[in-house]
C-alpha cells in the first residue's frame, strides 16, 4: 500500500536552521584572520534567502573573497537544507590587520619574480558591474507594527465575540464611538491625531522603500546576482595605513562619506605642495584597491606643523648679499606652528 504524498506529512527547515548552516559555510570559506560577525536568514516556500556579515584580514582582494564567499553560503545552504538560495549577501563589515610572517632568506628553492607574477596575475580584479545595494530587513519597524496590529485587531475581535454571545460592549469600545461621534475634522486633537497617523505612514513608507544600511558602500560585482559592501570605518582604515606612509606626514584622519573622502594629513618636514601631491596619489590607489562601484571624491588638506623630532629644514648658503644684510638688522624669527589647507 502506497501512501498519497500529501499524507506523508511535511518538512519544514526553520529560518535559524538555514541562518547557522549559512554561517557556518561562510565560516568554511574565509581566510585565515576572517571571522563571522552577524547573520540573518528568511524562508519562503521553498526559497530562502540568508544574508551573512563577515570580517577580513587586510590586505585581501574584498571583492574577489565576497564572491568566492557568497558562492559556498548559496551552494552549501541549499545542498544542506534542500530549499532554493537564489540570493546570498555578503556584507564585509570591518578589516583587521593580522601580523606579517617573518621575512624567510633567500633560498635556491625561492619562487622566482617570474611565478610572483603569475601569482598575482591570478588575483587581479575582475571588472564589472555596479551590484544592487543590500537592503536592510527593518525588523525593529517591521515588529512594531505587527505587534500594533494585532493588539488592535486582538481586542476588537474577542470584543464582538462577547457582544455576538449575548455579552455588553466594552467601556473603551463605547467610550470611542461616543467620542467620534461628537467631535469632527475642525478639533484640534482629531487634526493633531491625522497628523501623526500621517507621519508615522510616511515613516512606514520610508521603511520600506529606502534601502537603509548608509554606512555601508557599495562594491562591483563580477556577476549580476552578487551584492557586496564596505564597511565606511574599514574604507577609512585602508586609506589611513596607506597614507600615514607617505614621507613628512606625521598623522592623517580620515573621514569616508558616501560621495567624498576627507584626508586631513598634518605635515611633519618636507613642502606641502610635494606632500600634497604624494598623498592624493597614495590615497587615491588606496580607493581604487577598495572595489567599489562609485569612486568617491577625494578630498586633502594638509596642516602644517614643524615636529621637533623630524629632519631639519635645509639651510640655504649664505651669499654676499645676505651676510651684509645681517650685521645691519635680524630677520624675525619665524611662527613655531603655521596651519595651512590646500
Amino acid at each position: 500500500m502506497t501512501v498519497p504524498a500529501a499524507g506523508r506529512g511535511t518538512t519544514t527547515v526553520a529560518p535559524r536552521a538555514v541562518r547557522r548552516i549559512a554561517e557556518r559555510a561562510v565560516a568554511e570559506a574565509l581566510p585565515d584572520g576572517g571571522a563571522v560577525t552577524r547573520g540573518s536568514a528568511s524562508v519562503r516556500g521553498a526559497s530562502a534567502r540568508v544574508t551573512v556579515g563577515i570580517r577580513l584580514p587586510y590586505p585581501i582582494r574584498a571583492d574577489e573573497a565576497a564572491e568566492r564567499i557568497r558562492e559556498r553560503a548559496r551552494t552549501r545552504t541549499a545542498a544542506l537544507t534542500g530549499l532554493s538560495v537564489p540570493h546570498a549577501d555578503v556584507r564585509i563589515d570591518a578589516l583587521s590587520v593580522i601580523p606579517l610572517p617573518p621575512a624567510r632568506k633567500p633560498s635556491d628553492d625561492a619562487p622566482s619574480e617570474a611565478d610572483d607574477a603569475a601569482h598575482g596575475a591570478e588575483h587581479t580584479i575582475r571588472s564589472g558591474g555596479p551590484g544592487g545595494r543590500i537592503r536592510a530587513q527593518r525588523r525593529i519597524p517591521a515588529a512594531l507594527t505587527a505587534a500594533v496590529g494585532a493588539t488592535g485587531c486582538a481586542l476588537l475581535l474577542v470584543d464582538v465575540v462577547a457582544v455576538r454571545l449575548g455579552s455588553t460592549p466594552a467601556a473603551w469600545r463605547t467610550w470611542l464611538v461616543d467620542w467620534a461621534s461628537t467631535h469632527g475634522p475642525a478639533d484640534t486633537a482629531v487634526r493633531v491625531g491625522g497628523m501623526l497617523a500621517a507621519l508615522t505612514g510616511a515613516w512606514l513608507l520610508g521603511c520600506a522603500l529606502l534601502p537603509g544600511h548608509r554606512r555601508g558602500l557599495t562594491m562591483t560585482a563580477p556577476e549580476p546576482r552578487l551584492r557586496a559592501a564596505l564597511d565606511r570605518s574599514a574604507a577609512a582604515r585602508v586609506v589611513q595605513d596607506r597614507t600615514v606612509t607617505v614621507a613628512g606626514v606625521v598623522r592623517v584622519r580620515v573621514r569616508v562619506r558616501r560621495r567624498r573622502v576627507k584626508v586631513l594629513a598634518e605635515l611633519g618636514y618636507g613642502g606641502p605642495e610635494q606632500v600634497r601631491a604624494e598623498v592624493v596619489r597614495v590615497a587615491g590607489a588606496a580607493l581604487a584597491e577598495l572595489g567599489l562601484a562609485r569612486a568617491p571624491a577625494l578630498r586633502v588638506a594638509i596642516r602644517v606643523r614643524r615636529d621637533p623630532h623630524g629632519p631639519p629644514p635645509p639651510i640655504a648658503e649664505p651669499t654676499e648679499s645676505a651676510a651684509a644684510s645681517t650685521t645691519a638688522a635680524a630677520a624675525p624669527a619665524p611662527a613655531p606652528a603655521e596651519q595651512r589647507e590646500v
